[in-house]
């Protein structure tokens, strides 16, 4: 596949020639073996056909990156690119490190066509501050052996028919789902995907004030405890990996996650592809509406040296063509969506095995995307504030005061709200 890849012009007419090197360092957090081989391999044949150039790849842990990252830039020691996500993008931006991307944003967008939800997230006072490179969204998985062996038809479309059928799907050892309800940015993205589909997306209003305690807001919160109560009773300590790994063992029949469940379920699972069911999230059985979160993953550029600015931009606008692309994504075919039209377009990432298998399920998902959202990033303006809300998983903070402090849906609302001012509040005083 990347041996396809057409060494430019310019590395061409180098070749055996003496060339100057300019050396960018990338770090990314996408720490599964399978996306750094991938990356790897991404980078080197980068380097293979632009030899003035050398990207290094340097995988790092989200658990720590922020903390690793304000270190390096107090030293000077930033790295030349790193990816990020929207929220995160902002943290970033207080550190003063970040360059605007926009006529690099611009130059790809006449190439390349993004979609508006990829850039829109990083476009702020003016400037675009981060390359869209991949998406992602959550949709709901269910096991149709563990449907079969229990009667239910159908994927639930709606709360009641998602708790009838946990409830059902529960004994004998087995669990209906599994969520997570660990303090940590997994347990805040599955509770804000419940929380758009009761019609709980605005978490601000226009002035970027806290609006959290609504009844859309609490009716989210009674589901997800009503999901606890019919999930693994360690759900309080998972994150990403602990509810899919239940799912391939067969230990708990569904699951609220993104595509990453495509590439291991044959093996893992012991059960052919055909056993691995994919459906929209259910909706509020009254005033639903279709949503998931949505994230536009990005590379921030931090280089401020001119040669080094270059490379970062030659490397990122290599990601983004249309044969490199497909590659790239299939560093998790299914979990990385295409943010160009040329992406979806691209033969390499149709090609990828894992697409091909389950094209009707990377199709769907791809299109349920069109209902994607991201909390602090909706109705058309970016509310700087959700940096002082995200920093402090207070979405998952809000589920752990049900899970493990007692409070009720409407208790856990009214407590969240609370946080959430003291913590708009701190910001806006600092």
């Amino acid at each position: 596949m990347l041996q396809r890849i057409v060494p430019t012009l310019l590395a061409t007419l180098l070749i055996g020639a003496a060339v100057a090197q300019t050396q960018i360092t990338v770090w990314h957090m996408e720490q599964p073996p399978q996306r750094v081989e991938r990356f790897e391999a991404i980078a080197e044949a980068f380097n293979e056909a632009n030899p003035q150039y050398e990207v290094e790849m340097d995988v790092r842990d989200w658990n720590n990156v922020y903390q690793n990252l304000a270190v390096a830039a107090a030293s000077g020691n930033q790295p030349d690119i790193m990816f990020a996500i929207p929220d995160f993008a902002l943290t970033v931006r207080e550190l003063g490190i970040a360059q605007p991307v926009t006529d690099l944003v611009n130059d790809l967008d006449a190439q390349h066509d993004f979609i508006d939800a990829a850039t829109d997230a990083y476009f702020d006072d003016g400037e675009h501050w981060a390359v869209p490179l991949y998406g992602m969204e959550q949709v709901l998985w269910y096991r149709k052996d563990k449907f079969r062996e229990a009667g239910i038809e159908n994927p639930p479309e709606t709360y009641s028919e998602l708790l009838e059928a946990a409830q059902k799907l529960t004994g004998d050892g087995q669990y209906g789902i599994a969520v997570p309800a660990g303090r940590n940015l997994a347990s805040d993205q599955v509770i804000y995907s419940i929380m758009l589909t009761s019609g709980a997306g605005s978490m601000f209003d226009a002035q970027c004030n806290p609006t959290f305690d609504t009844p859309e807001t609490v009716r989210a919160l009674q589901l997800y405890s009503d999901l606890l109560a019919v999930s693994p009773p360690d759900a309080t300590s998972f994150s990403w990996g602990e509810p899919q790994a239940l799912f391939n063992a067969g230990t708990t029949a569904m699951a609220i996650e993104k595509g990453q469940y495509l590439t291991p379920w044959e093996e893992e699972s012991g059960r052919p592809a055909e056993d691995l069911g994919m459906a929209r999230i259910p909706v509020a059985d009254e005033g639903g509406q279709e949503g998931t979160i949505y994230y536009s993953n990005g590379a921030m550029v931090f280089a401020d040296d001119p040669a080094k600015q270059e490379a970062a931009h030659a490397f990122l606008s290599y990601v983004l063509e249309p044969d490199v692309y497909g590659e790239f994504l299939g560093a998790e075919p299914g979990l990385f969506f295409p943010v160009t039209q040329s992406g979806l377009e691209s033969e390499t990432l149709w090609e990828n095995p894992i697409v091909a298998q389950y094209r009707d399920y990377v199709e769907e998902m791809i299109a349920y995307s069109e209902y994607g959202a991201l909390f602090g990033f909706t109705g058309g303006y970016v509310c700087d504030e959700i940096t002082a809300v995200s920093s402090q998983n207070l979405l998952a903070q809000v589920v752990q005061q049900m899970a493990t402090g007692g409070l009720s849906a409407e208790e856990a609302a009214a407590w969240g709200q609370a946080r959430m001012e003291e913590a708009v509040a701190d910001f806006r005083s600092n």
